[in-house]
């Protein structure tokens, strides 16, 4: 597949014409918000077998096979012409199709605990799992007695189902919304209280189908650290004995002796020996409530990613990625909250303002600026087709296990497209 960058005055026709596919097929595989009024730096997915590239200043047949994973020799053939021929500026070249890895994809889908479950969150569900290894609802709460207050799971287990798409549950330590550590040691430390508790998991588990059993307990107190490790033993011995996986959910740490209260719990090493898969949440860089910046920049994204695989065996990392960004108000102002936006009203916001999209190349992110009916600047960090191959590219450059995502119900075609076009998707 191509990914297209739209350039000032293109327009759908102009650029279905370049890669003589029709418009419609463009427009309806990126689920376009603004096919008749493209942004410039608008990145969009073009549905074709291989990817073509055009000669730039400075290129070379070598350079551009190192580029794209081929020898050169096979790169002049496929193009028809000789390897020692020079190579012109503006030069069109085809560039086969990337051959693909297999790879586990996981997507939370968390529906409101209030309330009927959304059809648009349903219907985003439906639209993902057939690129997903795992469909994982947030989340089974459990109680300071072993308990479990279950999420709305409504059509969700019929979702995963009909996709062959196993189904993960998801068990988080919060309480009123937020994650405790009270109630986490209790948990931890109390053997008749984590009795129940484990019961009742596998009671539950068996009574739905989960075949995944994940847990995203945060903000483990320092202490409470080789307990948490103890529990996944103990966890693991039981699920593995029922037949069922055990994966955990981990905060980005770059050190093992990482300081601070989402860190000092997590214990890279120990779960790289103990569960099957950790998937490590490496985004929030840039989050609703602090200053505008890419939500999952690529150089701290590879940072935390190196140092697991240094603790833990590479084949049991899972990238986490976010699906969404930020629109913050400028200036940033300390206890003021961006609003949450998808890739897709991203740039609907950016067609309704003429805002051109620029690209950080560093931190491999798109980002805007507006100015509102108010007359207030925004700033727009999203992510697009370009930030997520980079991330792709990484997963396959360090021989990760895949790629999990927080959250579903905010679109994002493009993500799936390019799931298909590096990676082939693990079903169990």
């Amino acid at each position: 597949m191509q990914i297209h960058v739209v350039e000032p005055n293109e327009t759908l026709n102009s650029i279905a014409s370049r890669y003589n596919i029709a418009p419609a097929i463009i427009a309806d595989a990126n689920q376009l918000p603004n096919p008749n009024q493209l942004v410039v730096g608008q990145a969009m997915v073009i549905p074709i077998f291989g990817q073509f590239y055009w000669v730039q200043p400075g290129d070379s047949l070598w350079a551009i096979a190192q580029r794209f994973g081929i020898s050169y020799q096979e790169l002049a053939r496929i193009n028809g012409i000789q390897v020692n021929q020079p190579i012109r500026v503006g030069m069109r070249l085809y560039i086969p199709q990337r051959p693909k890895r297999d790879g586990e994809f996981l997507a939370y889908v968390e529906p409101r605990r209030v309330g009927e479950v959304s059809p648009a969150l349903e219907s985003s569900a439906r639209e993902a799992s057939p690129y997903l290894t795992y469909l994982a609802p947030f989340a089974y709460l459990p109680k300071r007695d072993g308990s479990l207050d279950p999420p709305k799971l409504n059509r969700f287990p019929e979702i995963a189902e009909t996709n062959n798409t196993s189904l993960a549950m998801v068990l988080a330590n919060q309480e009123e919304g937020q994650f405790n550590t009270e109630l986490v040691h209790i948990l931890l430390t109390n053997e008749q209280i984590q009795t129940t508790f484990l019961n009742n998991i596998v009671s539950e588990a068996k009574r739905v189908g989960f075949t995944d059993i994940h847990f995203d307990f945060e903000r483990i107190a320092g202490e409470d650290r080789e307990a948490y490790n103890n529990f996944l033993r103990r966890a693991r011995d039981l699920f593995h004995k029922e037949g069922y996986i055990i994966s955990t959910a981990l905060a980005p740490k770059t050190s093992a002796t990482q300081i601070g209260e989402w860190y000092e719990g997590h214990d890279y090493k120990a779960h790289g020996e103990i569960v099957d898969y950790s998937l490590i949440m490496t985004y929030e860089w840039g989050y609703s409530g602090g200053p505008a910046m890419a939500v999952s920049p690529i150089g701290p994204v590879r940072q935390v990613l190196e140092y697991a695989i240094t603790e833990m065996p590479s084949e049991k990392v899972m990238m986490g990625q976010n699906l969404y960004g930020y629109d913050w108000t400028l200036p940033f102002v300390k206890g003021t909250t961006a609003k949450a936006v998808s890739p897709q009203r991203a740039i609907q916001i950016a067609a309704e303002n003429n805002a051109a999209i620029e690209y950080d190349s560093t931190a491999q992110a798109p980002f805007f600026h507006y100015t509102d009916q108010e007359g207030k600047q925004h700033e727009v960090w999203f992510e697009d087709a370009r930030s997520i191959q980079a991330k792709f590219d990484l997963v396959k450059e360090l021989n990760l296990r895949g790629v999990g995502y927080w959250k579903l119900g905010l679109p994002f075609p493009q993500n799936w497209l390019l799931i298909t076009d590096n990676f082939n998707v693990v079903k169990k």
